[in-house]
């Protein structure tokens, strides 16, 4: 285990298995003459393929690969564990709740909705956030997978954010929604597969016994085992801590009720099925998710215990210590033989470009309906002319988000305060997220809410994280602007990402219902 080496078996695999992908999901995406048929996927898919399609994009390669490496990095901790419980909470929510409101009339987004009860106005503006949402967090499921095979393959991260951004944009443009959730129905049983394999394979050679005693500490208090799952602190003990039990109870929901019902990378798909009933059970059963985050979380503990075991190179080592996500890609290549570690990593590459290829379809639903107007969109749906202006818009969001992608590298590599994943990609929604619940929940009210506030919570809502985050520092340190960086490095307090998505959220509304108040009715919900 002292060389990474991916053979051209390994390639063939890679190679067979997106062509493989590509066919299926060409097969499985009947015509599309309407873009009901491109972006709802006709309302004809089977609850059980949203649901795992839904599963798919949530896991994504920054579960599958991040998870394990960040289990591994803090000795064998699973508080990770303790957001999912917000998330389960919020899909009941938004099961129970939201699908019922937004299932009673023909819409194409939550969106949709909260234009017909706030204004044109209020639909224009939380397109713009959706947007920008998008392209930050896809940005960082795209990143994970360049990581991944950088690490593997030797090709650089930049060629590899290019060559998912083409399968991608060709994979929206051949079938819409259809070739989406098919292909993430495959990568959701590749998942599944992989992981459970790196379970066997660790357990079943060092035993369970080893692997639970490696992942026990020793301390003057006594012997500590790391594989806890709760953790009580609250963010007065330490507000730079992220998980926790009660940011998993109280911020997270906020977060998954937005990732769930709010962000059109989800509700697109809740939107294919063919009814309210079975969109219903399409995303409360996409709660069985977490049972995949907790076989990735052993795979992180079996991960720690081989390291123990088969101590690392001082090469591989190094490579670990720049970077954790390193860990499981590299056990992968270096342990499993070859053609199965062709077959895994293949997944986690497909996986990228069929989460990439459904926001691509999002965008591009989203912005048509801006530019044109919701009731022109509608009017011309059936037409050909319609369809091909739809393909048009995934191919300019495609190059868009492969362009943020690779500015997302550079920044990735640039954070002093190292380099975890799954804080970044976090990090990254926290931007937009509270905002757009606080909109959402502004619709939802009797009380009158009105456009200008709700714009005032929004600008203040992302330039309270801008100052809390490292992006911004980082970009100003790569624009040549090292004295306004050092700055807000300075003076910015310490808070986790994760608590913005509630006092965002109440910021937004907040300044909503004030103005509403001062101004009058205009943009009261009606």
């Amino acid at each position: 285990m002292t060389e990474l080496s991916f053979t051209w078996i390994d390639w063939a695999v890679v190679a067979l298995y997106m062509v493989f992908t590509t066919w299926l999901g060409h097969k499985l995406s009947g015509q599309q003459s309407s873009i009901r048929d491109f972006f709802l996927g006709g309302r004809t898919l089977p609850w059980w393929a949203v649901c795992g399609s839904i599963i798919a994009t949530e896991i994504s390669a920054l579960t599958f690969i991040g998870v394990p490496g960040g289990v591994c990095a803090a000795k064998g901790d699973w508080t990770y564990l303790q957001w999912g419980i917000g998330s389960i909470i919020a899909r009941f929510i938004v099961g129970y709740f939201l699908v019922p409101l937004y299932y009673k009339k023909e819409i194409y987004s939550p969106y949709d909705f909260m234009g017909e009860r706030l204004g044109e106005g209020v639909r224009r503006l939380v397109t713009v956030l959706f947007s920008l949402g998008a392209i930050l967090g896809q940005s960082v499921r795209v990143l994970v997978t360049a990581i991944i095979l950088q690490v593997v393959t030797g090709i650089s991260p930049e060629w590899c954010i290019i060559i998912i951004g083409l399968f991608a944009i060709g994979w929206a443009v051949m079938g819409g929604m259809q070739t989406v959730i098919w292909t993430d129905v495959i990568q959701f049983c590749l998942f599944i597969f992989g992981g459970l394999l790196a379970f066997i394979w660790l357990y079943s050679t060092l035993g369970w016994e080893q692997i639970s005693a490696l992942n026990m500490v020793e301390t003057e208090g006594g012997v500590i085992d790391k594989m806890k799952i709760f953790d009580f602190a609250t963010p007065f003990s330490d507000p730079r801590v992220k998980f926790t039990f009660w940011v998993g109870v109280i911020a997270m929901p906020f977060q998954n009720v937005t990732a769930f019902g709010v962000d059109q990378l989800a509700t697109q798909r809740i939107f294919c099925c063919r009814n309210e009933k079975e969109a219903r059970l399409a995303i409360t059963w996409s709660s069985v998710s977490i049972l995949i985050t907790l076989l990735m979380l052993a795979v992180g503990s079996g991960l720690f215990a081989w390291y123990q075991v088969h101590t690392p190179s001082p090469e591989f080592q190094a490579l670990f210590d720049d970077d954790t996500n390193n860990i499981f890609p590299t056990w992968i290549a270096t342990v499993l033989p070859v053609g199965l570690s062709g077959l895994i990593l293949s997944g986690a590459f497909a996986a990228a470009i069929s989460s990439l290829d459904s926001i691509l379809a999002a965008l591009s639903q989203t912005s048509l309906s801006i530019i044109m107007g919701r009731e022109k969109m509608e009017a011309e749906a059936g037409s050909a002319e319609m369809v091909k202006l739809s393909r048009i818009g995934v191919v300019i969001w495609g190059v868009l988000l492969s362009a943020a992608s690779i500015l997302m590298w550079y920044l990735y590599k640039a954070d002093p305060e190292g380099n975890n994943l799954i804080g970044l990609a976090f990090g990254m929604v926290a931007y937009t997220f509270g905002p757009l619940l606080g909109i959402l929940v502004a619709s939802l009210l009797p009380w009158r809410s009105h456009l200008v506030g709700l714009v005032i919570g929004c600008v203040g809502s992302i330039l309270l994280v801008a100052w809390f985050r490292p992006e911004l520092p980082n970009l100003l340190n790569f624009m040549g602007l090292a004295n306004a960086s050092e700055f807000l490095i300075e003076t910015r307090p310490e808070l986790t990402s994760e608590w913005f998505f509630p006092i965002n959220a109440l910021i937004t509304l907040t300044c909503g219902l004030i103005v509403g108040i001062i101004r009058g009715s205009e943009g009261s919900p009606k």
